[in-house]
């Protein structure tokens, strides 16, 4: 610890509001920004913190009231570090206590390989219960720090996947795949932060590691083949289907746009009036503009005609309603104002009297071998097209889910369990509203969370808009940067300690910055994410346990263990 240099001391602080650090004569402020990663070393322990404010202090009034010239340098030298200085806050995060055991001697080879070696099994990084004593010492993270706490990428055991590097140093910050993927998750961030290059990140990451089979409904037609690049160089960036050629399968909901674009192997997707339900009319009831007694009338046609009731009601002239609304006493005006708002859905390409296959069995087909789909909505793509097409698409395959899900309870035969679904919706205040939540798909599969191997990934710009309860359930948090006072209290909700994290949230920069939280890391680190770039697509191909199963690779990685003293 001699060799490192010391940023400064504790000089007063709590559990509940943090540290603060006066910084040494020799530290400029101007290097300590907000979402940095310090280490504290305690007289045990050592805390892994995160920088959230950075501050000026004086050690009297009178410098305030009588400071130097601009041109008076010797003044500012003189009174820089004792008179003058800079102070931090630190959010303490995880410490670590070493056991009599432990090496302590500092090592600066960073290898899996040596860390596993020179470290005990009873090295075990825990939630602080305490803080550092007066003038405990603050240094910068090592590498070795980050791999203690992040893990490496190429890890036997977890399942880890490399989504960026901290602020200031090249090192890769890693989340464990297999705790993202058991919860549902989010991706905020204002327009224009890149939400849509990172979720396409994540999902390749749970793609190449095979941690899920994913269900992602494109709004935008951004995932599947390709997508336009940012910036303002007019340029394309590879899709999933070209990285993952054989694992992915296109399917459009408008053939001629996919046509346009050129998209590789895409199939075409129909539904079918006998497919909407009074839940998926409900859920777009204000973009059709159906009151609650549309709705209710909705359920008296749907009683009386079966599933094929919208197409008999659009069909219906109004003799036809006028001797409905006699024999069942309802109400005609209201029932024709129902017709007029529902012969909306004929405007949509993708909804047919009849399709000419079950398209549903097909995709579930794929799923069941592990394929993951993208649904693209090419000019399809306004909201009350996307809200129901996904809303329809998502409770059959819910609805298979359960089946298959209490199959495998009951039989416990690893032949029977699903494989792990993750659903990526876009717009996702628009399913998760709290006045819709509780009567639409998501808002079960949301509280639900891993209870039937469907997780939700939701991708939006106003967390604000997602019901409370919903957002309390999102595991893993990775948000851009957000203005909205709203939108940042609703990414901390359900969050302990999240009023310190408001301010780093709200310093990030508009592009490649995110603060990641929650289930899949450790703790809350901010990133700079990784590049979606050419040498991105050289990495995502290669993976050194592929064709491993789990259990050979857990038996492969004790017996690493083993020799080197550890199991």
């Amino acid at each position: 610890m001699q060799e490192e240099k010391i940023l400064g001391s504790v000089i007063q602080g709590s559990l509940s509001d943090g540290l603060q650090i006066r910084l040494s004569a020799d530290v400029s402020v101007e290097e300590m920004r907000v979402g940095k990663f310090l280490i504290v070393q305690g007289s045990h322990s050592r805390f892994f913190c995160l920088l959230t404010d950075v501050s000026l202090g004086t050690s009297s009034p009178r410098i305030m009231a009588n400071p130097p010239g601009l041109g008076d340098d010797l003044m500012r030298a003189v009174l820089a570090g004792t008179g003058t200085y800079g102070t931090i806050e630190l959010s303490p995060m995880l410490m670590l206590t070493p056991s009599e055991n432990q090496h302590t001697k500092e090592n600066t080879d960073t290898s899996l390989g040596s860390f596993l070696a020179q470290t005990s099994t009873e090295e075990e990084l825990l939630p602080v219960k305490t803080i550092p004593s007066h003038f405990s010492p603050v240094f910068e993270a090592t590498e070795l720090d980050f791999r203690r706490i992040f893990g490496w990428e190429d890890d036997p055991i977890r399942n880890n996947f490399s989504i960026g590097t901290p602020l200031d140093m090249n090192v890769p910050i890693c989340i464990d795949l297999n705790r993202f993927v058991e919860r549902s998750n989010g991706i905020f961030g204002k327009s224009g932060t890149g939400k849509s290059f990172l979720t396409r990140l994540v999902i390749s990451g749970i793609i190449r590691k095979q941690a899920a089979v994913n269900l992602i409904f494109d709004m935008h037609s951004e995932y599947g083949w390709e997508a336009m690049r940012e910036g303002q160089n007019i340029s394309t960036v590879k899709g999933l289907s070209q990285l993952f050629p054989g694992q992915v399968e296109v399917y459009s909901l408008d053939p001629e746009s996919t046509k346009r674009r050129q998209v590789k192997n895409a199939q075409d997707l129909y539904l079918s009036y006998t497919d909407i339900e009074i839940e998926d009319l409900r859920l777009v009831a204000s973009e059709l503009g159906l009151s609650d007694a549309s709705l209710d009338n909705a359920n008296i046609l749907r009683a009386e005609f079966g599933e094929g009731w919208i197409r008999r009601l659009v069909d219906m002239t109004n003799e036809d309603i006028s001797l409905f609304c006699e024999e069942k006493q309802g109400h005609k005006g209201s029932i024709m104002a129902l017709q007029r708002k529902l012969m909306r859905l004929e405007n949509l390409k993708y909804i047919k009297s009849s399709c000419p296959k079950n398209y549903f069995d097909h995709i579930l087909k794929s799923i069941e071998a592990g394929k993951n789909i993208v649904i693209e909505f090419g000019s399809q793509s306004n909201l009350l097209s996307y809200m129901l097409a996904t809303n329809m698409m998502t409770r059959r395959i819910h609805q298979h889910y359960v089946k298959k899900a209490e199959v495998f309870l009951q039989s416990k035969n690893p032949v029977d369990k699903p494989r792990q679904l993750v659903i990526t919706i876009e717009e996702a205040h628009r399913f998760l509203d709290p006045s819709v939540v509780n009567q639409t798909i998501f808002g079960t599969i949301a509280r639900e969370m891993r209870k039937y191997f469907v997780t939700l990934l939701v991708v939006d710009q106003r967390p604000s808009g997602i019901d409370p309860e919903v957002m309390s359930q999102i595991g893993t948090r990775v948000t851009c940067l957000l203005n909205d006072e709203k939108d940042i209290d609703a990414i901390f909700t359900g969050v302990s300690g999240g009023s310190s994290l408001r301010s780093v949230l709200a310093k990030l920069d508009s592009k490649q910055q995110a603060l990641i939280l929650g289930h899949a890391v450790p703790m809350p680190v901010v990133v700079k994410t990784r590049a979606y770039d050419e040498k991105f697509y050289q990495e995502v191909g290669e993976t050194n346990w592929k064709g491993f199963s789990n259990e050979e690779i857990t038996v492969a990685a004790k017996a690493a263990k083993a020799d080197l003293g550890l199991w």
